[in-house]
């Protein structure tokens, strides 16, 4: 294709995506929304209150930062699975395959739009969180990349789980056993500095670690882990998501419904 052809695609497919979740903004924004203003009421204002600081912080500084991260991840991932899939359901999808729209154009505008989601449903609770604390942040070129990486990464990821889900039930297992446990294990709530040698090496094996501390590095300064390498993975698992995912579409695996 052209390279105007291929924009004209990757901003059709965009385009659609943010309409889709924007149209029934009342069922993909707001419900993230009041779920994390709930975090902040009962664990930083009430909850926190009794425990006092964590890491030199107050506890709701604490934690904002990590509920900030949890829902761009949860959002990012949702928006992309439900929608590929429900693209394969419908067999929307092979019109795209048939049409000579590059794979790689298809799901950098289903990845994107759910970026696009996450980045909203971020900016909307850092809005929310504002009305508990201040924010002071630190690094903003770094806040801004990680959580835009992060964003990418769990849109990637939830582009795959739509390539193998084979129903609608297939797409909540992940985050219901999956993404859950990573994010609340992830040092959202506390400091991996209260665990013992054992648990905080076992943590860190938990990616999402990485991208709460960075972030949480990028607002306040402070961090459990080394930022650096917590962006080089970051990196490394999209462009492993990345290339599996264009190699299950060029393959055509598990694309017709």
């Amino acid at each position: 294709m052209m390279s105007s052809a291929v924009w004209t695609s990757f901003a059709t497919i965009l385009r659609r995506e943010v309409r889709r979740f924007t149209r029934i903004w009342p069922q993909t924004l707001v419900p993230p929304v009041i779920t994390m203003s709930l975090y902040f009421v009962i664990f930083g204002s009430l909850i926190g209150s009794r425990i006092g600081e964590m890491g030199g912080f107050s506890y709701m500084e604490f934690v904002v930062p990590g509920l900030i991260m949890m829902a761009v991840i949860t959002n990012s991932y949702s928006n992309v699975a439900s929608s590929f899939y429900s693209a394969k359901f419908q067999r929307n999808v092979e019109e795209l395959l048939v049409s000579p729209t590059p794979n790689w154009i298809i799901m950098a505008g289903y990845v994107l739009g759910g970026v696009s989601r996450g980045l909203i449903v971020g900016f909307v609770v850092t809005l929310i969180a504002l009305f508990f604390t201040d924010l002071d942040v630190q690094h903003l070129g770094l806040t801004v990349a990680i959580v835009f990486c992060a964003a990418v990464l769990f849109s990637l990821a939830g582009f795959i789980n739509a390539i193998f889900a084979n129903s609608f039930d297939d797409i909540s297992i992940i985050p219901t056993f999956v993404l859950t446990p990573l994010t609340y294990l992830g040092g959202v709530f506390y400091s991996i500095e209260l665990l013992s040698p054992f648990w905080q090496g076992l943590s860190k094996l938990n990616p999402v670690l990485y991208m709460v501390n960075a972030f949480r590095y990028g607002v306040l300064g402070v961090s459990d882990i080394n930022v650096a390498w917590a962006f080089v993975g970051v990196l490394v698992f999209i462009a492993l998501l990345f290339g599996w995912g264009l190699h299950l579409m060029s393959h055509g695996k598990r694309l017709r419904h």
